[in-house]
């Protein structure tokens, strides 16, 4: 690549201009407050940290800045894996061949499992949709994973609900966990 020597001489000796000072100014302060902090602050926590010390700084500029400088909060909580897939698993039949529309109700029910973090852990919650009314006439919530085993159980038993119709309970993930 070619550059005229005036060029690289007018850059090399170039005065930073007033963002650049300010963001050097910036970096050490940002760095001070996320150290002090045992770097857990992320870009929200030191922006109200600089603006407490009246250090004026917008938001978006302590989140470059942090970026820049390699700097990340502490991320709370663990990622939770429910659902380790197999791929070797033979993934269960279509039954309905994708048509989600019964004539009448209790002709076709769904079921599905989610699991939702709350204070004390986390509740794994199973439940039955009527496809044609669009509601639920079953759920059970607990707290360990065998939700899915509960629903098979309640069926194979001829709970009440469960009688209606003929369900059918697979996992369409093909999850191991289940």
């Amino acid at each position: 690549m070619k550059i005229a020597p005036s060029t690289y001489y007018e850059h090399r000796h170039r005065i930073p201009t007033e963002r650049e000072q300010r963001d050097e100014e910036l970096k050490a302060e940002i760095t001070r407050v996320h150290t002090q902090n045992f770097g857990v602050y992320g870009a929200r926590k030191v922006w109200l940290q600089l603006n407490r010390q009246r250090i004026r700084v917008a938001r978006c500029t302590v989140e470059r800045l942090m970026r820049e400088l390699g700097l990340r909060g502490a991320v709370r909580g663990r990622v939770k894996r429910t659902t380790i897939a197999d791929p070797a698993a033979a993934r269960p039949a279509d039954l309905v061949q994708r048509r989600f529309a019964p004539a009448a109700p209790n002709r076709l029910w769904v079921a599905d499992i989610t699991y939702v973090r709350t204070w004390s852990g986390w509740v794994y919650v199973a439940f039955v949709i009527d496809a044609y009314a669009r509601r639920i006439p079953a759920r059970i919530a607990r707290q360990f994973s065998d939700v899915w085993r509960q629903l098979q159980h309640l069926r194979e038993r001829g709970h009440a609900v469960y009688a209606l119709c003929t369900l059918q309970l697979t996992s369409a993930d093909s999850s191991a966990l289940y």
